[in-house]
């Protein structure tokens, strides 16, 4: 791994629309509602933003914890309109993806990325396998990249995405983070059947078996590097293209050791970390999630389709 440091409600389409059907447009952006379907049979709830020229690449964009896909939308269009086609999707459980009962719901952390991730990635290289694939990546959705199997990802870009480890927080919020994986989620999930983060403020309700293993990889030092040493191979070893992530001053939920950690563990990616304060976006709290207020689409949102547009290979030559 090398590294340098720089500054700063929809409804699915019907049951036979496999392919997604429109919308509607913003701004000549076309939004297509999708339904995929996992290697597990599992149906996914998806959108896919299209601009009104030819794509230079597709962008997919993989939620934080317990966020359902809405919260990027305005991000995924501002993307398209650049000519970049973006896909959002909400992993098994949760938004739309959620099934009747929660509690009956078996799934783990690592089948957001397996499967879940892993159907998203097939969606795009089925309908561009011509383009470059670009990750964006929130939180635990900057994590999951890297056990996704085989993703032909070109460049990634990561937004308070963290390692869980509790040994990266400062001061008291160390032991809270470590009563958090030891105490607070098993307790939770033992009484409810599914963690409730709804009612904690914190996003919409999780399953019991992605609540479960999320809080044994908080309790594990290296922690999602326990489990992706389990497996055969993974995207942290073999992703070999730029990635950066961006630390956020006050993000409580990602301080700067634990973005470092998890940069670590992409050892073979050109990794660039990058900070961001709330005084250089202009306002005076960022924390976890505000970096996707539609209030930053004329700057942060610029600087992240800036640079994936950056991070795109060249055109190829014209031929003679």
């Amino acid at each position: 791994m090398s590294m340098s440091r720089s500054s700063p409600a929809v409804a699915l389409a019907p049951e036979g629309a496999a392919a997604g059907s429109r919308a509607g447009a913003t701004g000549g952006v076309i939004r297509r509602r999708l339904r995929l379907t996992a290697d597990d049979g599992f149906h996914l709830a998806a959108d896919l933003f299209e601009g009104a020229t030819p794509p230079r690449a597709t962008v997919l964009i993989a939620s934080a914890m317990g966020v359902p896909r809405r919260l990027y939308a305005g991000l995924a269009e501002t993307l398209a309109a650049a000519g970049l086609t973006t896909l959002t999707l909400d992993y098994r459980g949760i938004g739309e993806s959620r099934p009747p009962s929660l509690r009956r719901l078996r799934a783990r952390l690592s089948d957001w990325a397996e499967l879940d991730l892993a159907a998203a990635v097939r969606e795009l290289r089925g309908r561009h396998p011509e383009l470059p694939l670009l990750w964006l990546g929130h939180s635990v959705g900057g994590q999951l990249l890297g056990l996704v199997p085989d993703a032909p990802v070109h460049a990634a870009l990561l937004i308070g995405s963290q390692s869980g480890h509790w040994r990266h927080w400062p001061g008291s919020r160390r032991w809270l983070m470590a009563s958090l994986w030891w105490l607070a989620i098993p307790a939770l999930v033992a009484a409810r059947g599914y963690l409730p983060l709804s009612a904690l403020g914190q996003g919409e309700d999780v399953p019991a078996g992605v609540a479960r293993q999320w809080a044994s990889w908080g309790r594990a030092r290296d922690y999602i590097g326990s489990y992706a040493r389990t497996r055969k191979a993974t995207s942290f070893e073999a992703f070999r293209g730029r990635l950066r992530a961006i630390a956020i001053s006050d993000d409580a939920f990602a301080p700067l050791p634990a973005v470092e950690a998890l940069l670590a563990l992409y050892r073979g990616a050109a990794v660039e970390l990058g900070s961001l304060s709330p005084q250089q976006a202009g306002v005076r709290q960022l924390g976890h999630f505000g970096f996707f207020r539609p209030r930053f689409r004329a700057t942060l949102w610029a600087d992240a389709r800036d640079w994936l547009l950056e991070a795109l290979p060249p055109p190829p030559a014209p031929a003679r």
